[in-house]
């Protein structure tokens, strides 16, 4: 059940009035389409009662839909010029947004969220990849939160989906599938942004599943650094400054002449299990 919010001004208003503008060398790229963004909270499921953690709301566009599905939102804002507008946010909300001054890759998001909640959030393009990268290799599993909603540029949501043999597969979609399982939620175009950003973006859901026993993490982060590293090599030469790696293929059936693009998510998982 959604808790309605009070009548609040148009974003543009709440934009024009605190005197902001996208600030591109933080990555920002505001949306302001109600109506895809309360598309945008509806993608984790029913929110009414849960936590979510959110990075850059910006004016608070995003937060506003999430907040009207019943979420409390715990939010970390690097850009000072836009505490004023989420104060008046929380206000409305009566209380269910909590900002964060702070940089998000230098805060313990789990003592701030708590167990159990979703991440939801417009990334900004400048740390989007990276922030994706530290939730999903993470060794303690299944990870503290129960599902992550992003916003990527199209090109990188296309990666984390993407299947051996395609020019988008590589480590980024390995991290992501190896216990997880992720899907594009939604595609949205440039024209939603303000400024409209050079590129397509897409929305990425993504659900933990259960880790492969015998299988870690530090281990399958090793592999794939080495192996797309040098993704035009053969895994014979890509995977040799990997102890026992090349030895461990023959143990699990795969061709040393190989790329490493050609390697299922389960075969890595395989010859991580084989060299733990």
């Amino acid at each position: 059940m959604s808790r309605a919010l009070p009548d609040l001004p148009p974003l543009r208003e709440v934009i024009a009035r605190h005197g902001l503008s996208a600030n591109k060398a933080l990555g920002q790229n505001f949306l302001l389409d109600g109506q895809l963004l309360d598309r945008i909270a509806r993608v984790p499921g029913d929110l009414d009662g849960a936590t979510v953690y959110e990075v850059g709301p910006g004016p608070g566009g995003l937060t506003r839909a999430l907040l009207g599905a019943g979420a409390s939102v715990v939010a970390v804002e690097r850009d000072d010029r836009c505490l004023a507008a989420l104060e008046e946010l929380n206000q409305a909300s009566g209380g269910r947004l909590r900002v964060i001054s702070a940089d998000a890759m230098k805060i313990d998001e789990r003592a701030e969220a708590g167990d159990g909640a979703h991440i939801a959030s417009n990334l900004p393009y400048n740390v989007g990849t990276a922030l994706f990268v530290r939730w999903m290799t993470l060794d303690a599993w299944p990870p503290w939160w129960r599902s992550l909603t992003l916003m990527f540029q199209k090109e990188v949501a296309e990666r984390i989906v993407a299947k051996p043999g395609s020019a988008a597969y590589g480590r980024l979609a390995v991290l992501a599938q190896w216990r997880a399982t992720p899907v594009i939620a939604m595609n949205v175009h440039r024209s939603a942004f303000v400024p409209p950003p050079k590129v397509m973006s897409a929305i990425v859901h993504v659900v933990p599943a259960a880790q492969p026993e015998g299988a870690s993490m530090a281990t399958i982060e090793t592999l794939t650094a080495a192996a797309f590293g040098q993704r035009r090599k053969m895994l014979r030469q890509s995977l040799k400054g990997v102890k026992g790696a090349v030895e461990a293929l023959a143990t699990v059936g795969i061709d040393p002449e190989r790329r490493a693009e050609t390697v299922t998510v389960d075969e890595f998982v395989a010859l991580a299990r084989a060299l733990s």
